[in-house]
């Protein structure tokens, strides 16, 4: 009987679009380590952000200068966007990264303490994580199953180590590699180390996300405090015309406008670097 691939059903066309707007900007070769100091936005997402900026900056533009055509040459703007989506994606799978990081010290530790070997411990770790973890893309069980590739084929477990603390370029993935093969060289209590650590990165990002509750409510308040001038600027140009009317009309007017615009811009960009709060 023969089988049928999933998504064979659907129209050719749309397959062959979902298939293109998935391929990045830059193509990877296929099972090649991830580096998660880059990250190469699909087609889809770069249109998509492209195109949600342009018409934010459209209607603030719209709204500042009730005109098309500046409004569209404000548009060209939108292009700077897909390189902030970038930065903000690449934040949250270093954040993802190390949550996962955290989960394969427990299960590291434990399988020590069991009294494993080191090179069954990571081979433990996977299992464990496959557990927590259903979908095999998960970053931190690929980065393990690349290392466990690698001892089988009899490289030492020092230089795939080494390798994914430099692809990670996280601080605690960093400085637990780093104390990690420094007990496997000089010697010291492996277990109480890799226990330590784990506890040390927990509680770091315990406290991280205990702040981000905190600032929550505040990030609330600067994102509404930002939408209110352009509220107040809108009604005020919709229902008393007459009376906005010399801001859109002379040059005088349009430096206002302009004036207002970059200072509102300016408290925006001031307000998220605040509120950015790394630990």
């Amino acid at each position: 009987m023969e089988t049928v691939s999933a998504g064979a059903w659907l129209p050719q066309r749309v397959r062959r679009f979902l298939e293109w707007s998935a391929f990045p900007l830059k193509k990877q070769a296929k099972n090649q380590p991830i580096n998660y100091n880059e990250y190469q936005l699909s087609w889809m997402q770069y249109a998509s952000s492209v195109l949600i900026a342009a018409a934010a900056i459209f209607l603030v533009s719209m709204i500042f200068y009730k005109s098309v055509l500046a409004a569209a040459l404000m548009s060209v703007f939108a292009l700077l966007y897909p390189k902030l989506r970038k930065q903000k994606l690449l934040h949250k799978r270093k954040q993802e990264l190390t949550l996962q990081f955290r989960q394969a010290l427990y299960s590291l530790a434990s399988s020590l303490a069991a009294g494993r070997s080191v090179s069954n411990s990571f081979s433990e770790i996977v299992k464990d994580l496959e557990l927590l973890y259903p979908d095999p893309d998960t970053y931190i069980i690929k980065e393990l199953n690349q290392i466990n590739h690698r001892i089988d084929n009899g490289e030492s477990l020092e230089m795939p180590l080494l390798d994914f603390s430099i692809r990670a370029g996280v601080e605690d993935v960093t400085n637990f590699i780093d104390v990690f093969m420094i007990c496997r060289t000089q010697g010291g209590d492996l277990v109480e180390v890799i226990r330590r650590t784990s506890n040390m990165i927990g509680e770091k990002i315990e406290v991280k996300q205990e702040i981000e509750v905190l600032i929550a409510g505040k990030k609330f308040e600067s994102t509404a405090m930002m939408f209110a001038p352009l509220a107040l600027i809108a009604g005020l140009a919709f229902f008393s015309g007459d009376y906005m009317a010399p801001l859109y009309e002379g040059l005088s007017g349009r430096l206002v406008m302009t004036g207002s615009l970059v200072v509102l811009a300016g408290c925006f960009y001031v307000s998220k670097r605040i509120m950015d709060i790394k630990v």
